[in-house]
């Protein structure tokens, strides 16, 4: 049955998350991103772990535009090279820091006994396009490069992330094909971000900000800051600023692509997988039925984000031989 609050079908059990998180979905403007404001406070990093064989350790490395921050989360004990995970944070590429995914990496750690690089990426609009990417295809150059002392086989390298974190995962794996960088196991794709031109039916359908965890207006002045007015919701916009923009899909690494139903990115996530395997790709793709953007990050305990997180961990033991 539809929820009478929502003109479109949610699952029951996270409508209570959705009604809280669209509350607080507001329309961005360009000078609250210019002058963000401080986040909400850190969760220890005890907190996080919970008690688990986990180690955690924040350190920095050189990048194009500056020191690039890393968390690196690993097993306490690791027999041999393991798989290694390099992950972008989510926030519309204008908003948001690594330690938004610091739960999600430490779990996937704790359930495969694999090492996880979180990267601290520069944002729009104060650092446009090509910042984000720059910085997050740097960290995972480097992720390859220090395979041995971290522990990583390097044949074994997920690049992975969520909304823009899911966008930016895919620019990357663009662009390692395109300058035959180090070598992509998999790109775990969680509701990616990939379509600049914001004019799929879905993002019509659900982007209203009252009824939304990640509104269309924010989504189209998100564009503008990356790219600017010209290429905001233009086709020529660069592949690995968009990569719904990509011409050529082939040569890509297996795809794991996850969206909600009920969400404005699920048509240009579709198209994306249904691109690849016409392109003779591999790509897994998951559509939750009544899932909305975010869904296991907001209601992680419901399950239809428990089934979506299962889901994820089954492609990537396969994926990885684990």
């Amino acid at each position: 049955m539809t929820d009478p609050r929502f003109p479109f079908r949610v699952d029951p059990e996270t409508v209570p998350a959705l009604e809280q998180v669209s509350q607080g979905v507001r329309a961005m403007t360009e000078e609250d991103l210019r002058n963000p404001q401080p986040g909400l406070p850190e969760t220890p990093h005890e907190q996080v772990i919970d008690g688990r064989a986990i180690e955690w350790e924040d350190i920095t490395i050189p990048g194009p535009g500056g020191a690039i921050g890393l968390t690196v989360i690993r097993p306490a004990e690791l027999a041999g090279p393991v798989p290694g995970f390099c992950n972008a944070h989510g926030g519309g590429m204008v908003t948001g820091t690594k330690e938004m995914d610091n739960a999600r990496l430490v779990e996937i750690v704790s359930e495969l006994g694999v090492v996880a690089v979180n990267v601290e990426y520069r944002l729009a609009p104060r650092h446009p396009y090509p910042a984000g990417i720059d910085d997050i295809y740097a960290a995972f150059e480097w992720t390859a490069a220090h395979a041995a002392v971290l522990g990583i086989d390097p044949g074994r390298i997920v690049v992975m992330g969520g909304s823009a974190g899911g966008g930016f995962a895919a620019a990357v794996a663009l662009r390692a094909r395109d300058r035959r960088g180090p070598e992509i196991a998999g790109q775990l794709l969680l509701c990616p971000m990939l379509d600049n031109t914001s004019s799929t039916l879905s993002a019509l359908q659900y982007g209203e900000p009252a009824l939304a965890a990640w509104a269309l207006e924010n989504n189209q002045l998100a564009w503008r800051m990356v790219l600017g007015d010209a290429l905001a919701a233009s086709t020529d916009a660069p592949a690995d600023a968009a990569p719904a923009r990509a011409v050529d899909l082939s040569g890509l690494p297996p795809a794991f692509i996850e969206v909600g139903s009920a969400e404005m990115f699920r048509d240009e996530d579709v198209d994306y997988a249904r691109r690849i395997w016409a392109a003779g790709g591999e790509a897994e793709l998951h559509v939750w039925g009544g899932g909305f953007h975010g869904f296991d990050f907001f209601a992680p305990g419901s399950r239809i984000a428990r089934a979506a997180i299962q889901a994820r961990l089954t492609w990537l033991r396969r994926l990885l031989g684990l």
